[in-house]
């Protein structure tokens, strides 16, 4: 079985489908899917279908929904082992659980490659920090479960995984500065800073990256509609990190030519206090 939830919901069995179209059932094998290997309570299951406001029928209809799950899987498996549906899909006391290996499913390699990036960043490889993090950020093909309806439990799996994204991007451009890789990042920061108009970490980036591409007047423009948003929208000004970083621009500051510095830091750290 291979299942893909960075994006739209896919699990296939010896290539076929065995997502259901209805809506429901697609959340169920969704919040299955997050926990390979693990028991998922009855009460949690029916709480991101129904919330709080349960029907009467919740238990024999979440019954219905876990057999449909087994009929599509049963199919894509075959007749060869006509009870394989129900070891892959198993009961067990007080809930159910996909027996899959975590591997089977894309959050997991995306996990898994992210922790590689992490601790070649703490050995001080950036090039092995950078491909390892592009490896796991190419796993995704769109907003996670972008297809499926979300109840309580799902969206904050759904919310967790974004930040995850969002945290991750952000930590392999920080590397692919170190590495010299300003102008191509401008690009993709231009589009990052557009989708994450009061984010400072993706500001903090895009002023570097324009500045060291010989953009000096471009970054500081990135500064000043910032400040403008955040004050309009919130009534703060930039943080100090980022004040200090545009006034480093400002006296043309020479540490802003070479790579992050022996700390190893983020961008947005670069002039911490």
């Amino acid at each position: 079985m291979k299942i893909q939830v960075l994006g739209p919901l896919s699990a296939e069995v010896n290539g076929g489908s065995i997502v259901p179209t209805a809506g429901k059932p697609r959340q169920i094998l969704a919040l299955l899917a997050l926990y390979p290997g693990r028991v998922m309570p009855v009460p949690t299951l029916m709480e991101e279908v129904w919330g709080t406001d349960l029907p009467q029928s919740a238990l024999t209809t979440l019954q219905t929904y876990i057999l449909q799950l087994r009929r599509r899987l049963g199919t894509a498996m075959g007749p060869g082992d006509p009870g394989a549906a129900k070891e892959v899909l198993a009961t067990r006391h007080g809930g159910y659980l996909l027996q899959i290996a975590p591997e089977s499913v894309d959050v997991h390699e995306y996990e898994r490659l992210v922790a590689d990036g992490q601790s070649a960043f703490e050995e001080g490889d950036d090039e092995r920090t950078a491909t390892k993090l592009r490896q796991a950020l190419a796993l995704w093909q769109g907003p996670a479960l972008v297809d499926v309806r979300v109840g309580p439990i799902l969206e904050i799996e759904v919310m967790r995984l974004e930040e995850s994204r969002l945290v991750t991007v952000e930590r392999r451009i920080d590397v692919d500065l170190r590495l010299g890789r300003h102008t191509e990042l401008i690009a993709e920061l231009s589009e990052l800073i557009a989708r994450h108009p009061q984010h400072e970490g993706l500001h903090s980036q895009a002023m570097v990256a324009l500045y060291r591409s010989g953009r000096q007047a471009t970054a500081l423009d990135v500064y000043r509609r910032l400040r403008m948003r955040l004050i309009e929208d919130l009534g703060v000004e930039p943080s100090p990190q980022l004040q200090r970083l545009h006034q480093a621009m400002l006296t043309v500051d020479p540490a802003l030519d070479v790579p992050a510095g022996p700390r190893r830091g983020s961008t947005f750290d670069l002039y911490a206090a």
